[in-house]
């Protein structure tokens, strides 16, 4: 067996979060993903994102996003490397970036400027809020989104003040949609013999997120708003409850598990109790409810719990990032993976969730940049005197 992406070739114009995020995806399923970096500007930001380093041009950051890719240098900006670029198409199935909307013209990355050299090229495109429209040039960050696709106006508790996802969720949603699209072009392109443009933006995706809240609101005008307990909006009980020692989350949204619930807490009349009886009743009666919930739970521990949910109830412990990554299901289902590293020895870092069975998953570290110039180049047919005066003109 093998990756099954193995002999898809990338060429990926891709920097900080949203873009490599995306392809690192690729990269773990077997994808040639040759990260292209502009050597007049350092590489990709996301090198120099602190706060743990390991020298310069590589920090934990960047391995998070980098691992399994290969990197080459070349500054568009340099007519020279316009011809490199045009041998790399020739060889690739598709070329990737996360840029400003208005960039990818401007620096010669749209199928119709990039046909001509293989019109079997699929050309992604990840932007904040689109290749067209007012915004085209406007700069744009997961923040922002969340900020202004109603996110923070959901997230927290009804009386603080409005709150962000504690991760980039918009950046890493956009690039795995991106690489969706991505593929989709590449699967098109093998039947067809022609390649196109796919867009993808961070502002589309979050707006898109909203789903079925969406719904709610276009079709009934019904505004959802936040919570408490992070309570879901239509059904109970599904929120977070107190226990002796902390907090567990239950999740009861099958009618099944309510009764199962009641159960395993040992208040089986509850099941049949009119203020409880159906997703309605418990609606209405949510806060009595919360509270009946909170006196039972809070007589025994979360692990106490949770040992006699277990396979029946739908509740998980409430961990904060250590105890995520340190949690022994984690370790058990193979989730953190380690990697030789020449500068620190070795480092840690969370699998890929996509599992190819009977397949072992990549373990690979961040390129360092250029670290692949030379050998691409001398695969494209370069030999050291090219080599040498592209790198002399600052093109690669």
């Amino acid at each position: 067996m093998s990756q099954p992406l193995r002999g898809v070739r990338i060429l990926s114009f891709e920097q900080y979060g949203a873009g490599p995020f995306g392809t690192l995806h690729l990269a773990d399923l077997g994808a040639e993903v040759i990260k292209i970096e502009n050597p007049a500007e350092g590489g990709d930001v996301g090198r120099l994102v602190g706060p743990f380093y390991f020298g310069l041009g590589d920090s934990h950051f960047h391995e998070a996003f980098n691992r399994n890719k290969k990197s080459l240098t070349l500054n568009l900006k340099q007519d020279e490397a316009r011809s490199v670029l045009a041998d790399l198409v020739r060889s690739a199935d598709a070329v990737f970036d996360n840029l400003r909307g208005d960039l990818p013209q401007k620096l010669g990355l749209t199928y119709e400027q990039l046909a001509p050299y293989n019109p079997r090229i699929v050309c992604a495109h990840l932007s904040a809020y689109g290749r067209t429209g007012s915004r085209t040039s406007w700069p744009g960050y997961d923040y922002l989104m969340q900020a202004e696709a109603g996110y923070l106006s959901l997230t927290g508790e009804p009386e603080g003040p409005p709150a962000r996802f504690g991760l980039s969720i918009i950046d890493m949603m956009t690039g795995v949609t991106a690489v969706t699209g991505l593929l989709a072009g590449i699967i098109e392109a093998r039947s067809t013999g022609r390649g196109r443009d796919i867009d993808t933006s961070l502002y589309d995706v979050a707006m898109g997120n909203l789903n079925y809240v969406a719904a709610w609101y276009l079709n009934e005008g019904h505004k959802v708003g936040r919570a408490p307990r992070s309570a879901h909006p239509s059904l109970t009980p599904s929120q977070l409850y107190r226990t002796q020692d902390g907090w567990i989350f239950i999740m009861c949204n099958k009618e099944k598990f309510w009764p199962a619930l009641c159960q395993a807490i040992d208040r089986p009349d509850w099941a049949a109790h009119p203020d409880y009886a159906n997703f309605a009743a418990r609606l209405a009666h949510r806060e009595q409810l919360t509270e009946a919930l909170d006196a039972v739970l809070g007589t025994a521990s979360t692990a106490e719990w949770l040992a006699r949910f277990a396979g029946k109830v739908p509740a998980a412990p409430v961990y904060d990032v250590a105890q995520a990554l340190d949690n022994p299901f984690a370790h058990e289902q193979g989730l953190i993976l380690e990697a030789p590293h020449p500068a620190r020895g070795s480092i840690r870092t969370v699998a890929t969730p996509i599992r190819c069975p009977g397949e072992a998953p990549l373990v690979g570290i961040a390129p360092t940049l250029g670290e692949h110039t030379q050998a691409l180049l001398t695969e494209l047919g370069y030999d050291a005197q090219r080599i040498a005066q592209l790198e002399e003109k600052g093109a690669v």
